[in-house]
């Protein structure tokens, strides 16, 4: 389509262009991708070490497993409906997420909870990338670092590179990067660019060789030296074509961190054009490299001519199965099996590994299994099967299965079954009958909704076998799962067993016992649930045993994506207004089909509030939970008195914090401490204790001597009381050999230990005897004459620091931390403080990598001023980092990391290694003058189920991390805070009490439902079951106007006077398309309060909040409306397509009874049927209240009358669908701005006129652009556009009138 003449659009003689802003500007992305396109599993991080890998477009992410024993309700009347509900996939522990969406009624299912055996991701390291993903491959290679394999990963425009993993330095390596980008391999002229064509990496199962398909014809062939053989030296090989040797191209000289080329583990890649393997394979379709074969042995699929639906009567089976078995030495090939004939829709070929062996050849509407001897059997799942096609199959045609983007994967190395994936996430089984080892028939059924059939709700784009029974299934269109696979038990089975013995193939896998937990795939001879399917072929009748299998969810991998809409609501906090200042949250309309979704994100962590109190003057909060002293009159009493009492006092009850100290400081200078007692009413203050406030400010509270003594720390003395606050014993700072008093900086306590750093510079460890009495512990004279600006005591629960003895009682696994005054890092062991375990002279310039063998470089940068050792993690998985922070508030994470840890030996702390970790950095905040004794780094051990540090400050933050993501700092919303502490009461589980600049003290609890670690934006995620297209924030009424869509099976019109013959139709496998629905969401509780719905087969493609003017006889009258542009999604070529407008009003209504927030509801007030195509884009324009709407090819200027239709007064012809459509106000009465958008040609930038009506085209841009959103972004006096096109790339362009 021609570009449209710019003077028949407008009097403007004046041509100005859109330009490439050129000026250098910072942009980051908000969020990492969490769409997952591709997904590995293979021992990488050492031999035996089972690793997924998977890639998130540009994010790469290495994964461990772990089991652990979660809880779950298994519902005793129907066994399959947990894994059909998906129910506890949460990380957190009992975490209650289904209580608001279920209720207890009269048929209520009686449940019983039981404990059972789960896998989870581990996250070990993420990697961002240059570079689109599209491809990843396992290859085991010589020499690894490790011992394990290696990875190659292909990403977009033919670009290949060969990782592994480097233990040293905790991380990956590039050993080489090959690329394929030259202009002489595109040797068609008019083949289409590298960016547009599809790229296939695969690799021969004995590692022998890669082949990396590209350019729609090319295939790269990357050799892998094999044991033995000796080095190949020089270039390549002699690429002189005859008859028997492939024509190959030399390729460029891969590039890595191979320095020398006998250590390279690759020979010379090549390149040459498929049709040299045969010259029939002009249309290739798929290639995979095959198992069970000596030499490289490669599947191609490629038909004779192109594929195409509309040509079925001409040309039917026109693909056809070629295997070619490649001599690299020689590069030749020879084809060994050809299958001609095949069904035109099969699109991609399966390797299938032993016991079945051969290939699996999948299409859309049947499977064909090829063998090694070219044997064939197929089975057709819908009807449509046997009508494209003369391919011989067997007829399951009734189970009406639609194979378009479907993902099947072995459930185990052990079986012959294959777990099929359909597009819309249901499940189901691919079986083979088998005679010895020969494919006798195929067959597949469906899993139902009862066995787990429904707990994928999206598609799955790639799919990895994790071990027995567990399958990662990776999704662009929603979460990524773990999936578990069980059996029911032996005498379920008995029960269900359907069909004879005689009947059933007695072929089976003796190695795959039960297990007592049933969380691992198994088969056996005699305990197999079996039913027969009767797959009829033109042989006869197929029998083919089956199992029953249930599946479940055993972890989730959270996703945002495809993100649909997004929109800015208000996250003001009803119950608290006045508590922190008012911020936006962002919400988006995320997911497909039933894993659709409303995903609010907020920027900082908003706690709930339990209770608050002014304390003007607290500088500091400490909580204790402390156990009471057994009185000694309980020994006289009887023993039932005696027991009850003891239940009292050491009961449930008593594992809450019982009390809380606030530390005190007024401007005069003076200190104090206060005592509260902690009650289902609040806090109290207790007085008739020996508790002194007068004391002092406190600068550190711990429990020592198994949680029955209290320690405070003050400035000049360390007091310990019993659990009743009862003064045990006063240790004053004292040295005795200058005489001096020095006063306490900071202090770390954990039991039996307590450290004091002093203003001196001196080091103090106390530690507390089985009598409960404190004592200084006797140092080196290297710690006693040293000078140390921090320090913290940690407890090495896993032995990340030094090997640790299990069977010793005391504190052998308690780690002492040190920063001395030049930068200095000292690990020590408690119980040997002779010598550290670990050293570091200088880490003042915080570098990338901590080791002992790191060059020594010094420079001027800020002091370090704080040391902590602490857990981050969740219920799954914690492990310890180092955090060390400077005098500017500047926060550096390491990770420790063991440089042999894939031998799997105890640690030594000669191998002890640090990783720094990413933080973002926070800039604004209210300027607070503290004292700097109370603003250390605080651990809070459980908040909502995580382990998490928290920075006090200005910036107030969350040091947090979930098993399966990288730690994240996460904002407290809300003012500066000045200290914070741990609280677990029973209105405050898993709570915190903290205390900000104003000095007001809250109590407050983890949110229900927010996962803050997956993106670094606290998440909240409310899934619909339906795909939500749109989404807008209605201010008026504070609530969220939703546009979604749901499937429904499609039928032609009955009554079309013009297509009689549609009456007649009649078939059971109908398209779907969806219908759609324009709905309420409420904030109070994200409840859908209202619904209305749209025709049948009409969608919701654009919602908008709009101020348009109601009234024509008074046309300054404003009103903030709902305008929804609708379109027909009826796939009918035969009749035009057509729209709609809808203009809807939220009005108050009274609520129903118990539901508070259901007291508005949708009244639509006008409806404009429009032609030319459905309505895309809608926006406000002008100064009047009109609407603009992009109906089809054209841009239309509309305004609302009150008979309720919409009045056109100007248009704009576009010559092609709009995909975006933005209005600026303009800055003259009766102007303004638009910004229009489209698939094919670019952006269009122009003016609106309102006297006369006129829409102008300033401007566009030059070339063709795939536009999938635009804005205006204004600068000052300058105007600039960002663009966002279909290949991820953001443009900013810059309006220059005077070009």
């Amino acid at each position: 389509m021609a570009d449209p003449d710019p003077d028949k659009l407008g009097p403007s003689t004046v041509k100005p262009k859109l330009s490439k802003y050129e000026n250098m500007q910072c942009f980051t992305e908000l969020t990492p991708p969490t769409a997952v396109r591709n997904a590995i599993c293979f021992p990488f991080l050492g031999p035996g070490i089972n690793t997924l890998v998977i890639a998130r477009l540009t994010l790469l992410q290495i994964y461990t497993f772990k089991t652990i024993q979660e809880e779950q309700d298994i519902d005793i009347q129907d066994a399959g409906a947990a894994a059909h509900t998906g129910r506890i996939t949460d990380r957190r522990m009992l975490d209650d997420d289904d209580l608001g969406l279920s209720f207890l009624g009269i048929d209520a299912p009686v449940q019983r909870s039981e404990r059972r055996n789960v896998t989870k991701l581990v996250l070990v390291a993420e990697y961002p990338l240059w570079g689109m993903v599209s491809d990843l491959a396992r290859v085991k290679i010589q020499h690894t670092l490790t011992g394990g394999e290696a990875l190659l990963v292909a990403t977009r425009d033919a670009k290949m590179t060969l990782v592994q993993w480097d233990p040293e330095r905790h991380t990956i390596r590039t050993r080489s990067l090959h690329y394929y980008e030259q202009e002489h391999l595109q040797r068609d002229p008019f083949a289409p660019e590298l960016h547009q064509c599809v790229t296939y990496l695969t690799v021969d199962p004995g590692s022998q060789c890669a082949a990396f398909f590209f350019g729609g014809g090319n295939l790269a062939l990357l050799p892998f030296k094999q044991p033995g053989e000796e080095t190949v030296t020089g270039g390549d090989h002699d690429a002189v074509p005859d008859e028997d040797k492939m024509d190959v191209t030399p390729a460029q000289p891969a590039n890595g961190n191979a320095s020398e080329e006998e250590e390279q583990p690759y020979k010379p890649s090549f390149v040459l054009p498929l049709t040299t393997l045969e010259p029939n394979l002009v249309h290739p379709i798929h290639i995979a490299f095959l198992h069970e074969y000596r030499e490289p042995t490669l599947g191609v699929l490629a038909s004779t001519t192109s594929t195409s639906t509309a040509r079925l009567s001409q040309k039917r089976d026109v693909v056809n199965y070629n295997v070619f078995t490649l001599d690299l030495d020689e590069r030749a090939s020879t084809l060994i099996v050809l299958v001609t004939g095949l069904p035109y829709d099969i699109s991609r070929i399966m390797p299938l590994p032993p016991p079945v062996g051969g290939a699996l050849l999948i299409g859309m509407n049947q499977l064909v299994h090829v063998d090694q001897a070219g044997r064939n059997h197929a089975v057709a799942v819908n009807m449509f099967a046997q009508e494209c096609s003369d391919f011989s199959m067997a007829d399951q045609a009734d189970l009406g299965l639609k194979l378009e983007g479907c993902m099947i994967e072995p459930m185990s190395s052990n079986t012959t079954d294959l777990l099929m994936v359909l597009n819309t996430g249901e499940l189901a089984i691919v079986e083979f009958a088998m005679d010895g080892r020969t494919v006798s028939g195929i067959g597949v059924r469906r899993v139902t909704p009862e066995n787990g059939g429904l707990v994928m709700k999206v598609s799955a784009t790639c799919a990895a076998m994790l071990g027995r029974g567990k399958v990662f299934l990776g999704s662009e269109d929603g979460d990524s799962i773990v999936l578990g696979c069980s059996r029911p038990s032996n005498q379920q089975r008995r029960k269900s067993r359907v069909v004879e013995n005689d009947t059933l193939d007695d072929d089976s896998d003796d190695d795959m016992e039960d297990d007592d937990d049933q969380d691992d795939l198994y088969a056996s001879a005699d305990g197999n649930a079996m039913h027969a399917i009767a797959a009829t072929s033109p042989e006869g009748p197929v029998k083919i045993r089956t199992n029953d299998y249930n599946f479940r969810v055993h972890d989730s991998l959270y996703s945002i994506a495809p993100i649909n809409d997004m929109t800015f609501g208000s996250a003001e906090d009803a119950s608290d207004p006045s508590a922190v200042p008012d911020t936006l949250q962002l919400v988006l309309a995320t997911g497909r089909g039933r894993g659709g979704a409303v995903t609010i994100l907020s920027r900082e962590l908003d706690p709930d509030v339990i209770e608050k109190m002014d304390i003007p003057d607290a500088q500091g909060v400490w909580s204790i939970r402390a156990k009471r002293p057994v009185a000694k009159k309980l020994a006289l009493q009887p023993p039932s008195k005696a027991t009850s009492q003891l239940n009292q006092d050491y009961g449930t009850d008593q594992e809450y914090d019982r009390m809380m100290i606030v530390s005190n400081a007024n401007k005069d200078g003076s200190e104090w401490s206060t005592i509260y007692a902690v009650t289902s009413t609040g806090l109290e203050e207790m007085t008739e204790t020996e508790f002194d406030p007068a004391a002092g400010g406190t600068i550190e509270v711990g429990v020592l001597c198994n949680d029955t003594r209290v320690i405070q720390v003050l400035q000049s003395e360390v007091r310990s009381y019993d659990g009743d606050l009862g003064l045990v014993q006063i240790l004053p700072m004292f040295d005795e050999s200058t005489g001096n008093e020095p006063k306490i900086l900071s202090a770390s306590i954990l039991d039996p230990y307590g450290l004091l750093i002093r203003d001196d510079l001196s080091m103090c460890l106390v530690q507390c005897d089985t009598d409960g009495d404190l004592e200084e512990v006797e140092l080196s004279d290297s710690m006693r004459t040293g000078q140390w600006m921090s320090g913290c005591l940690y407890q090495d629960r896993y032995g990340r620091f030094g090997e640790i003895n299990k069977e010793d009682n005391t504190a052998s696994d308690i780690r002492l931390f040190l920063i001395s005054a030049d930068a200095a890092f000292q690990i020590y062991d408690i119980q040997h403080l002779e010598t550290p375990l670990y050293k570091l002279p200088y880490i003042g310039l915080l570098p990338m990598q901590l080791s002992p063998d790191m060059p020594v470089k010094r420079g001027r940068v800020a002091a370090l001023t704080d040391v902590l050792v602490a857990d981050l993690g969740d219920s799954v998985s914690k492990q310890p980092y180092l955090m060390l922070r400077t005098e500017t508030d500047e926060v550096a994470l390491y990770e420790p990391f063991h440089s042999d840890a894939h031998r799997k030996i105890p640690n030594s702390p000669s191998t002890l290694r640090f990783r720094k970790i990413p933080l973002p950095m926070f800039s604004g905040g209210d300027e607070m003058d503290q004292d700097p004794r109370v603003l250390s780094m605080r651990v809070i051990s459980d908040l909502g189920g995580y382990a998490t540090v928290f920075l006090p400050g200005s910036q107030p933050c969350f040091l947090m991390k979930s098993a399966a993501t990288s730690p994240k700092m996460i904002r407290l919303r809300g003012k500066a805070v000045k200290g914070m502490t741990s609280l677990h009461t029973k209105t405050c589980e898993k709570g915190c009490a903290y205390i900000d600049d104003k000095g007001v003290l809250r109590l407050a609890r983890f949110p229900d439902k927010i996962r803050p670690c997956e993106l670094g934006w606290p998440m909240h995620k409310i899934p619909l079951n339906e795909e939500v297209r749109q989404v807008d924030y209605y201010t008026p009424m504070h609530c969220y106007v939703l546009g979604t869509n749901t499937k429904i099976d499609f039928e032609l019109p009955k009554d079309d006077e013009l297509h009689r013959d549609w009456a007649k139709e009649d078939i059971s496998l109908k398209p779907s398309v969806d219908t759609g629905f324009i709905k309420l969401l409420s904030p109070v509780n994200w409840t859908i309060i209202d619904t209305f719905e749209l025709p049948k087969y009409h969608i919701p493609l654009t919602i908008s909040t709009l101020k348009l003017c109601t009234s024509e006889h008074q046309p300054d009258e404003r009103e903030l409306l709902i305008a929804v542009g609708v379109g027909n999604g009826a796939p009918i070529a035969d009749l035009p397509s057509t729209g709609s407008i809808y203009i809807f009003r939220v009005i108050p209504v009274v609520p129903y009874p118990d539901r508070p927030e259901t007291d508005r509801r949708l009244k639509l007030i006008a409806k404009e049927d429009v032609k030319g195509g459905p309505v895309t884009c809608i926006s406000s324009i002008g100064t009047e209240g009109f609407l603009i709407a992009a109906q089809g090819a054209k841009c239309m200027v509309r305004g609302l009358k009150e008979d309720g239709s919409l009045l056109p007064v100007a248009f704009l012809d576009a010559l092609c669908f709009t995909t975006t459509l933005k209005t600026l106000p303009g800055t003259a009465p009766g102007t303004g701005f638009w910004l229009v958008g489209d698939a094919i040609k670019g952006v269009w930038f122009g003016g609106y006129m309102e006297e006369p009506y006129k829409m102008i085209r300033f401007s566009k841009t030059t070339g063709r652009l795939q536009i999938l959103a635009a804005d205006f972004f204004p600068i000052g006096d300058q105007l600039f556009f960002v663009i966002a096109d279909v290949d991820c790339n953001l443009h900013v362009l810059q309006f220059d009138p005077e070009l």
